[in-house]
C-alpha cells in the first residue's frame, strides 16, 4: 500500500421512503490510513462528509454480521475488509441483493431471518414434551456438541444468500443459511424430528434439491462454514428417507 494515497468510494444511494429520490451512485474521496477497513472508511465518510449515509454496524469485529454489503462485486463484511487489498484505490459499495432495502447500504436481513425461522421451524423440538424441571439435564456427547457448535457459528449476515445464484433466480429458495440451520437440528439428538419430518420441509426444489452447487455460499461465507458439506449431508438423509 502506498502511504497517503486517496481512496475513491463509489456508493449506492437511495432512500425508498422518499418518493422523490432515485437510485444513484455517488463518489466520495477519503485519505487512506494504515489498517483502514471499509467499515472505518464509511464511519469517517458519515462523520466528516455526509451524515445522511445509511449503513449498518454493531460489533465491528465480524461477529454480528450487520455490516455485510457488496464490495467491488463480492458480498462480504465491511469490518473485515481492508482497503489496502484494493490496489486501484477505487472501492464500489452496493447493498446486499435479495433483501428488502432500508436505505443506501442498509438492508433488512432481520426480517428475512425471522420469516425463514418461522417457515422452517428453526427451534429445538424436544423429544420430551413436558420435562421434569427437577431432573438434571442429560449431558451431551462432546463430539456431538462440537458438531453443533460448528454450525452455530453462523452470524446471519446474509452474505451466502446474496452470493447464491439459485436464491437470486428463485425467491422461495431457503438458501444456505436455512439449510445450515436445518442441519444443526437434524444433528441434535435432543430434537424429536426425523429425516422424514425434515424431508417435508426441505425435500424439494425450494430446499435441499434446489441447490445448483455453484459454491457461492462456501466461497463468500465470512465464518468459513461448511455449507456444501452440510447440504450434501442433508441430501443423503433426504434421499434415504424417500
Amino acid at each position: 500500500m502506498s502511504q497517503g494515497r486517496t481512496l475513491t468510494f463509489e456508493i449506492f444511494r437511495y432512500d425508498p421512503q422518499d418518493s422523490n429520490d432515485k437510485p444513484k451512485m455517488v463518489q466520495y474521496q477519503l485519505p487512506e490510513t494504515p489498517g483502514m477497513t471499509v467499515f472505518i472508511a464509511l464511519n469517517r465518510l458519515r462523520e466528516e462528509q455526509d451524515s445522511s449515509l445509511q449503513f449498518d454496524f454493531v460489533c465491528r469485529a465480524g461477529i454480528c454480521g450487520s455490516c455485510a454489503m457488496v464490495i467491488n462485486g463480492l458480498p462480504t463484511l465491511a469490518c473485515r475488509t481492508l482497503t489496502a487489498k484494493f490496489a486501484s484505490g477505487h472501492i464500489r459499495l452496493m447493498p446486499l441483493p435479495g433483501f428488502e432495502l432500508i436505505g443506501d447500504l442498509s438492508v433488512n436481513t432481520g426480517k428475512f431471518m425471522r420469516q425463514l425461522a418461522e417457515r422452517l421451524q428453526l427451534w429445538l423440538q424436544p423429544k420430551v414434551s413436558d420435562p421434569d424441571i427437577h431432573v438434571l439435564e442429560a449431558p451431551m456427547d462432546p463430539a456431538e456438541a462440537a458438531k453443533l457448535y460448528e454450525l452455530e457459528r453462523c452470524v446471519e449476515c446474509g452474505v451466502c444468500v446474496s452470493a447464491c445464484a439459485t436464491k437470486q433466480m428463485r425467491d422461495t429458495f431457503v438458501g444456505a443459511v436455512g439449510l445450515m440451520k436445518i442441519a444443526r437440528f437434524e444433528l441434535d439428538s435432543r430434537d424429536s424430528r426425523t429425516a422424514d419430518d425434515f424431508y417435508h420441509v426441505i425435500g424439494n426444489q425450494d430446499g435441499v434439491f434446489g441447490c445448483m452447487t455453484l459454491l457461492g455460499c462456501q466461497d463468500t461465507c465470512p465464518k468459513d462454514l461448511p455449507h456444501m458439506q452440510q447440504i450434501a449431508y442433508l441430501r443423503r438423509k433426504m434421499v434415504a428417507s424417500i
